[in-house]
């Protein structure tokens, strides 16, 4: 198994249409709550980079539970016109929240995850374990 963090492309198997309807732009077509995420990787981290303008930190909640990471957001507003005699002409609710889940590689460190959000972009850095090198083949003497 491939561990990485990847779309799931499809395969020939299937028509065109099934290819588009288990993509994930395709679901994201109805959503548009949902916010553009950006999945990098290097030899020694996954980053991953949620645009949310509008959110503070404080908005987002990141958890981790096993091998699932689930990063959400939610922030309400609110909005008032009165006139002069303090009667209401119009008040405005805004509520946004989203949810995004990714399943993430056996080979992440969970316990070195960091979240940084600056300029309406969350970025969470995911490093890989350091793996123990893999000895070559040793024979054993048979006594």
């Amino acid at each position: 198994m491939d561990n990485k963090l990847r779309k799931y492309e499809g395969g020939r198997n299937y028509p065109s249409f099934f290819n588009r309807l288990f993509d994930d732009d395709f679901f994201s077509r109805f959503d548009n709550n949902l916010p553009a995420v950006n999945v990098k990787e290097t030899d020694r981290e996954y980053k991953l980079e949620v645009s949310a303008p509008g959110f503070d930190k404080d908005d987002f909640d990141v958890k981790i539970d096993k091998n699932v990471l689930t990063i959400s957001a939610s922030k309400e507003n609110s909005k008032e016109q009165k006139d002069e005699n303090e009667k209401v002409l119009r008040q405005e609710f805004t509520s946004s929240t989203f949810i995004r889940s990714f399943t993430i590689p056996e080979q992440v460190d969970t316990e070195h995850i960091e979240a940084e959000q600056k300029n309406g972009v969350l970025c969470i850095t995911l490093p890989k374990r350091e793996e123990a090198p893999e000895e070559a083949v040793k024979k054993i003497e048979i006594k």
